[in-house]
């Protein structure tokens, strides 16, 4: 299966400031905007928000 443009490679980076990121595919034409998910940190030890960067 070819890759979609429609649904590209997207890296989350954590807000707590401890550099840490999970990588993930999201759908451009449903979430056009950033995406923000609060997920594990651990190097924070806690779930924080991951923000998408580009």
């Amino acid at each position: 299966m070819a890759r979609s443009e429609a649904r590209p490679v997207v890296t989350l980076r954590s807000t707590a400031g401890t550099g840490h990121s999970y990588v993930t595919r999201k759908n451009r034409r449903n979430s056009p905007d950033r995406l923000e998910l609060r997920k594990y940190d651990p190097a924070a030890g806690a779930h924080v928000l991951f923000r998408e960067v580009r």
